[in-house]
Parts: C-alpha cells; sequence; structure tokens
C-alpha cells in the first residue's frame, strides 16, 4: 500500500478547472518529484492534497485512509506537511521561536528540545543564526527554517514546492544535499521543483504534468533519461 495515493482528482480557481485527472502515488521512503512546464498544475496538486483548494472529483489516500477534502489542520495530524513556494516565516520571531511555533501541535518536552537540535544539526546555519530575526535571514536560511519546522511536526510525508527558487547556486546545492540526506534518514518527500533536471537525479520516481494531465511518468532516472522528455521539458 502506497503512503500517498491520488487517483484523477479535478481542481482549480472559481470556474477555471487547472486539474483535469491527476493520479500519482508515493511510497514510503522515496523522494517522488513533479515537472512539467509553467502552468501544468504542479503547484495546484500540492493546494489540493493539502486542503487548500476542493477536489472536485476524484479521491485522496494518505497512509490507507480517504483524506478528500480534509481541512488542513486534520492534514497536519496525519503526518502531512507542506512547505509552500515563496519564504513563509514569521518575520519578526527568532529563528529559534519560528522552530517552536511550527511545532505548535506538540507539547513542550526534552524530546521536543532534542529535535529541535537535531534540527540545528540538519541545517548549521540555522544553528548560527538561532537568536536573529527571521527577516535578517537571507532566502536560503529562510527556505532552511521552513524545512525545519515542517520536521519538527514528525511528517509522514513532506511536499516541498519549488525549494530552490530564487536561490544562489551555492545555497541550491545545499538544499539539495539535505534533501539527499534526509531521504538516507528514511524521510518521505514529494517535491515540486524547478530545476528539472537536479530534481529527476535525486528521485526514485517522477511524473510529468502537462495542461492538468498526467504525461509521462516513470523512474527519476528513466524521466531524466529519455529524449523525449529532455528536450520538451528539460531544455535540451
Amino acid at each position: 500500500m502506497a503512503l500517498l495515493e491520488v487517483h484523477d482528482i479535478h481542481a482549480g480557481y472559481g470556474k477555471m478547472e487547472i486539474l483535469k485527472g491527476v493520479s500519482l502515488r508515493v511510497e514510503t521512503g522515496q523522494v517522488v518529484s513533479i515537472i512539467g512546464p509553467n502552468g501544468a498544475g504542479k503547484s495546484t496538486v500540492f493546494k489540493t492534497l493539502f486542503g487548500l483548494l476542493p477536489v472536485r472529483q476524484g479521491h485522496v489516500r494518505f497512509a490507507g485512509e480517504d483524506v478528500t477534502n480534509e481541512p488542513p489542520a486534520a492534514l497536519l495530524g496525519r503526518g502531512l506537511a507542506y512547505v509552500p513556494q515563496g519564504r513563509n516565516v514569521f518575520p519578526l520571531m527568532t529563528v529559534e521561536e519560528n522552530l517552536r511555533l511550527g511545532a505548535y501541535i506538540r507539547p513542550r518536552s526534552a524530546e521536543l528540545d532534542r529535535e529541535v537540535e537535531r534540527v540545528y544539526d540538519t541545517f548549521p546555519m540555522l544553528r548560527e543564526a538561532r537568536r536573529k530575526r527571521a527577516a535578517d535571514l537571507s532566502g536560503g536560511q529562510q527556505q532552511m527554517l521552513e524545512m525545519g519546522r515542517a520536521l519538527l511536526l514528525r511528517p509522514r510525508l513532506m511536499l516541498l514546492d519549488e525549494p530552490t527558487l530564487g536561490l544562489a547556486p551555492r545555497v541550491f546545492r545545499e538544499i539539495f544535499r539535505i534533501i539527499e540526506d534526509l531521504r538516507r534518514l528514511g524521510q518521505t518527500i514529494l517535491m515540486v521543483e524547478q530545476n528539472a533536471a537536479k530534481a529527476l537525479e535525486i528521485s526514485d520516481y517522477a511524473y510529468v504534468l502537462e495542461l492538468g494531465l498526467n504525461r509521462f511518468e516513470g523512474s527519476g532516472e528513466a524521466i531524466r533519461n529519455d529524449e523525449r522528455i529532455r528536450r520538451l521539458y528539460l531544455g535540451r
């Protein structure tokens, strides 16, 4: 049984239908990528999975249970964490305050304190900046803060929407290194990423969307090496 199963979902904004029958599955421990051109519906998939947009048709199953149209708070409680596109930190709070606020659904405990320290081990840049306001962090540090905050929820599945968007090359490489480290630790990740070639390089499986529909799917390696996909979606 897959951790996440999405079957033939339709969703959109107002009268505009963006997703016209998207299906996908994610197995426990996998990194799975969704790629495709702008306007394909990639971020809309995440908003729909996380309950921010209604599923108009189709269904979503998480850990064997139907969670179609459950609200975000309920999905968080089930172990689904969403790191949206852009920077979504509490700017006037410190790094430490942001992390602990992210774990608000968990009681304060020595165990939580240890997990905060493990987040700092994963993101050393955050340890150095733990008393800085989030507004004073670089874009890359803010992205790491969002990912660290999500990890404190002990997610069974993390949704990462464009984690390297707008980042400098050095930080871009660091974010991908961290994603690979999380994968080795058993964290399951579903990712939308602008750099499709790099995303495919570290993905166990991948889906290519176009105009709100599944166009191709396969292992990350197979998708990356498919000449049609390279020509149409990877720019070479």
